[in-house]
């Protein structure tokens, strides 16, 4: 019987750090944002000022205590690229130049 709540990370990663990204599918749907941090085992992705929970910690010698937003991940499958030109939503393509394999948005044709 399968555990819920697991994931299979995808084979190919199309989104890297840095990447600007819409969520497509979720509760979050439409918010779009800046790709933190990207967590290949559970295939899941860490937007800023999407999917934030509250978070209530303890003070500690260092850190006041009180309630915190901390970023939780949306799965891959969810986003999409966002085309550094057009600004819509676009697939990422992979092609060789100059002996480097580089990644562009198919519908612009823009280097990311």
């Amino acid at each position: 019987m399968a555990q819920r709540g697991k994931r299979h990370p995808p084979r190919s990663w199309k989104l890297r750090k840095g990447d600007r990204v819409v969520v497509v599918a979720g509760g979050s749907k439409g918010a779009s944002g800046k790709v933190e941090r990207v967590d290949r085992r559970t295939g899941g992705v860490f937007v800023s000022g999407v999917n934030l929970a509250k978070k209530h910690t303890r003070p500690t010698q260092d850190k006041p205590g009180g309630i915190i937003d901390k970023l939780m991940p949306v799965h891959l499958s969810n986003l999409a690229l966002l085309d550094p030109q057009r600004g819509g939503v676009t697939k990422v393509g992979y092609r060789i130049e100059d002996g480097r394999k580089i990644r562009y948005a198919k519908k612009s044709g823009a280097i990311l």
